[in-house]
């Protein structure tokens, strides 16, 4: 009898879950028909994830829709722990505070930051605590904050769609994130994209985006040098050992004296560097063993080591120009900002470079040495080439003779 009572109660519930996402449906597909129609081919219509389930069940008329959930990553954990688990391990989760991190960042207008329509419509992907969630709610800014909708859009949440290197291109395009430009014009883009359009075999050995970042779905995504491409411990080689140290005393990493400063602490909290030999080497190996996959193991090492040594030339360039602005506040050529702990030019306050001189070395810095080491790990020559190196020789030829220039005219 009671195992009869309890198929009834579970039916009822059932009947209750329906008519409410009936109720939904009915309204929605009248003011919102492509949100439904998202919604009616993704695996949660399929598999009866009602509206309910993501959104609550307090929004139930037209005049109480601000009592709709919106879903976080902890909603999504709720049936894809391991993947949000994954998640919050890697870079992607710290996207957001490694944007409030950078020092000058709120400097640029708020549309553009905690608004999402500059550096925050990608950076959003990031975890958000509690507070910082309810801080943007208030602001009127209470959207995009599930994360996982970065890849797998809103109502479909595909899975075949977040496999596709397309839906990388959002936010790895452009200024200082061009790995989508960099992979598919190199022959690995090149071949995926022939083999989506049916010119190559569907079977065809063609490495996408997550492939190589998303070994085996793994979420965690992560790599061997890391956003900024510095690392310790620092090299043996002793000039670029030095090149380094300038270049992490720009960052305001190390102080003058070459000591750890707070604001490693930020580095580290925002998981921009590899920080040990083992982080590193735990990074190469996985990306050694997917290349391996198409490529023999000796080609794999070859080709990743001469992505290590542009690293070491483009290295070479900056810190000759990190030399030369630090040279001009030493001599009082040009003022150097209050908000600088040293005297360096602070590398992550890029947003406001008072002179044309510091424009130029923080675009070296953060477009043009990006584009050299990056081009070089994805397989393009004309970004290794001539978006990067060339245009990293070109900064330095401007910054000398900028400085010279300041020289004269101050004398």
């Amino acid at each position: 009898m009671y195992q009869k009572y309890g198929y009834i109660i579970i039916l009822i519930i059932l009947i209750g879950i329906n008519l409410q996402a009936n109720s939904c449906v009915e309204c929605h597909s009248k003011i919102q028909p492509n949100i439904v129609a998202d919604w009616q081919l993704s695996k949660h219509s399929e598999n009866e994830v009602s509206c309910e389930t993501c959104h609550g069940s307090d929004h139930q008329s037209n005049t109480d829709f601000s009592y709709a959930a919106i879903p976080t990553p902890e909603t999504c954990a709720t049936c894809h722990s391991s993947q949000v688990e994954q998640f919050s391990k890697g870079k992607h989760a710290l996207a957001w505070t490694a944007m409030n991190a950078m020092p000058t960042i709120h400097h640029q207008p708020m549309a553009l930051i905690d608004g999402m329509k500059g550096c925050g419509g990608c950076h959003k992907i990031g975890l958000k605590d509690e507070s910082e969630i309810s801080r943007l709610k208030a602001e009127g800014r209470g959207f995009g904050l599930a994360s996982c909708d970065a890849c797998h859009t809103r109502h479909t949440f595909s899975t075949k769609e977040a496999r596709q290197p397309q839906a990388c291109q959002t936010c790895h395009m452009g200024f200082d994130h061009p790995q989508w430009e960099m992979y598919s014009s190199s022959k690995h883009g090149v071949r995926y994209l022939l083999k989506q359009n049916g010119t190559l075999h569907e079977n065809t050995p063609a490495p996408t985006c997550q492939d190589c970042h998303m070994q085996k779905g793994n979420h965690e995504v992560r790599t061997a040098w890391g956003f900024l491409a510095v690392r310790l411990p620092l090299p043996t080689d002793e000039q670029w050992k030095q090149d380094q140290i300038t270049i992490l005393q720009a960052l305001g990493v190390l102080d003058p004296e070459g000591n750890p400063t707070d604001r490693l602490e930020a580095v580290k909290a925002a998981d921009i560097a590899r920080l040990t030999q083992e982080d590193f080497d735990r990074e190469r190996n996985k990306m050694i063993q997917t290349c391996s996959q198409c490529h023999s193991k000796n080609f794999a090492l070859e080709q990743l080591a001469s992505g290590d040594q542009m690293i070491r030339e483009a290295d070479h360039l900056l810190a000759e120009g990190i030399r030369i602005v630090t040279a001009l506040y030493h001599e009082n050529i040009i003022p150097k900002p209050e908000s600088y702990a040293y005297n360096f030019p602070d590398l992550l306050t890029f947003h406001d470079a008072p002179t044309l001189v510091e424009q130029r070395l923080f675009e070296m810095h953060l477009k043009h040495r990006m584009r050299a080491f990056q081009g070089t790990y994805h397989a393009n020559p004309d970004y290794a080439l001539w978006y990067g190196w060339s245009e990293m020789v070109r900064d330095l030829t401007e910054i000398k003779t900028l400085a010279e220039d300041l020289r004269r005219n101050h004398n």
